[in-house]
C-alpha cells in the first residue's frame, strides 16, 4: 500500500469549480488503488467543501511558514507527495526534500498560472500576448516548481506543447492528464431541442476569466436579445459578489442566478451555453459539462483551447462579437444545426476524456517513476540545481517569517 499526501491550495469544492472537480477525481483514483490518502491544506474551511471523510480520505490543517510541518511529514512518512498548484510546492517542497527525500513529488498545475496571467495582462492593455508577457516572474516561479518535481500534471494539450517547445521542459517530467470522466455514468438520453429554452453560462465568480466573461456578455446579450426578443440568459456560479448580483436585470432577460445546486441540471435545461472567454488557461469544466448533457456551446479560441484537438467541436468557436452573436442566434434557432452540434459531443468525450484509460496511464507513470527514481532525478540536473541552497529563497524567507512570528 502506498501512502500519499496531497497538499492542497484550497479544500476541494467539486461543485464550485473545475479545479475542485479535477482534484476530487485524482483523489478518488488514488483511493481506487487501495492507497492511504491524506489531504492537507493551510486554507480555511468553506461551506462548499466536500466531506473527505465520506471518501475515506483523512485530512489535516497545516500552517504556512511553520516548522510544525516538519514534524508532521516526518511522522507521516508518505511515499508520494502531490502539490496542488506551484505555490504549495514553493511553500512545502523544500521541507519535503529535507524530511522525506525519497518521496515522489508530483505537481498538479491545474492550469498554467503564468499563461493565464500573461493573457490577462495583455487583455487589460487590449493587445495580443507576447513572449515577454509569458516570461514573467510568475512563469519563473511556476517553471522552477515544475523542474523541482518528479512529475507535473498538465491538463491541456496546448500547455503540454507550450512547456516542451517554449520553455524546453523535458517531456519525461510532464504528464498529460485532462479531466477524467467515468464514461459508464454519462447520461444515455438528454433533453431534446424542443424541451429546452434559454441561454446559460456558469462559472466561479472569483475566477477572473469568468467574471470578465460576464462583463463581456453585457455587450453581447443586447445583440442576441434584439434578434430573439423573449430569450433569457441565466448566469450561474459560486461566490457571486455584490457587483455581480447588481447586474441582475430581468427586464432584458439578463438573470444573475448565483449558486446552482445541480450544475448539470441547469445546463441541460438550456438550449445553448455561452462561454465568451477572452483570457485564461487550462481546459474549461463548463464546456465539458455542456458536452455531457448535450448542450451545444458558443465559445472562443481560448475557451476551446486544448479540449478537442482534431475532433469536431459541439457548437461554434468565434472571437468576433458580431460573429459570436450570429452563431448563437443560429444555433438557438436552427434545430438541424443544434442536433448536429449535440451529436458531436459524445465522440469527443469518449476519445479524449476516458477516465479509465487516463487513470491507468497516470498510475503507470507514477509506479514506473518510483521504480527508477534515482535515474529519473539524475536526468533532471536543472531540477537538482534549483533545489541547491543558493536557489532556496523561499526556504529562507519562510524561516525568517517563522522567526519573526515568534
Amino acid at each position: 500500500m502506498k501512502k500519499i499526501l496531497v497538499i492542497g491550495y484550497v479544500w476541494p469544492e467539486p461543485n464550485s469549480s473545475a479545479a475542485g472537480s479535477h482534484m476530487l477525481s485524482i483523489l478518488r483514483l488514488f483511493k481506487k488503488q487501495d492507497w492511504q490518502v491524506e489531504f492537507a491544506t493551510p486554507a480555511q474551511k468553506t461551506e462548499h467543501m466536500i466531506d473527505l471523510e465520506l471518501e475515506e480520505i483523512t485530512s489535516k490543517e497545516i500552517a504556512l511558514n511553520c516548522s510544525s510541518f516538519d514534524e508532521y511529514i516526518t511522522a507521516l512518512s508518505p511515499d508520494i507527495v502531490m502539490f496542488d498548484r506551484f505555490m504549495m510546492e514553493e511553500q512545502f517542497g523544500w521541507r519535503v526534500d529535507k524530511y522525506c527525500p525519497n518521496a515522489l513529488k508530483i505537481l498538479d498545475t491545474e492550469d498554467l498560472q503564468c499563461l493565464r496571467n500573461a493573457r490577462h495582462q495583455a487583455h487589460k492593455q487590449e493587445r495580443e500576448m507576447t513572449l515577454n508577457d509569458l516570461q514573467s516572474d510568475i512563469a519563473k516561479r511556476e517553471i522552477a516548481a515544475i523542474l523541482r518535481c518528479d512529475i507535473s500534471l498538465i491538463i491541456s494539450s496546448f500547455e503540454m506543447d507550450l512547456l516542451k517547445n517554449t520553455f524546453n521542459i523535458p517531456s519525461d517530467i510532464l504528464h498529460y492528464l485532462p479531466f477524467m470522466l467515468d464514461l459508464n455514468k454519462l447520461p444515455t438520453h438528454t433533453k431534446k431541442f424542443e424541451e429546452r429554452s434559454g441561454f446559460m453560462t456558469i462559472g466561479n465568480f472569483r475566477h477572473a476569466p469568468n467574471w470578465d466573461a460576464v462583463l463581456y456578455l453585457q455587450k453581447i446579450w443586447p445583440l442576441i436579445r434584439k434578434q430573439i426578443p423573449n430569450a433569457q440568459l441565466n448566469i450561474y456560479g459560486s461566490y457571486p459578489p455584490p457587483k455581480a448580483t447588481a447586474l441582475n436585470n430581468p427586464k432584458i432577460g439578463f438573470n444573475i442566478k448565483g449558486w446552482a445546486d445541480n450544475a448539470l441540471e441547469v445546463m441541460e435545461n438550456a438550449k445553448v451555453c455561452l462561454a465568451p472567454l477572452r483570457f485564461g488557461a487550462g481546459i474549461k469544466g463548463k464546456l465539458l459539462d455542456a458536452m455531457i448533457v448535450g448542450t451545444p456551446n458558443i465559445t472562443t479560441d481560448i475557451g476551446a483551447e486544448g479540449m478537442s484537438d482534431n475532433e469536431q467541436w459541439p457548437g461554434a468557436i468565434s472571437n468576433d462579437i458580431n460573429d459570436f452573436v450570429k452563431q448563437a442566434v443560429h444555433l438557438y434557432s436552427d434545430q438541424a444545426s443544434w442536433n448536429k452540434s449535440q451529436q458531436a459531443a459524445q465522440p469527443l468525450l469518449y476519445n479524449k476524456y476516458n477516465g479509465h484509460i487516463l487513470g491507468e496511464q497516470f498510475i503507470d507513470k507514477i509506479l514506473s517513476t518510483i521504480n527508477e527514481l534515482s535515474s529519473h532525478r539524475l536526468n533532471n540536473f536543472t531540477g537538482a540545481m534549483l533545489k541547491h541552497h543558493t536557489m532556496s529563497s523561499t526556504k529562507y524567507m519562510a524561516q525568517w517569517i517563522e522567526a519573526k512570528n515568534k
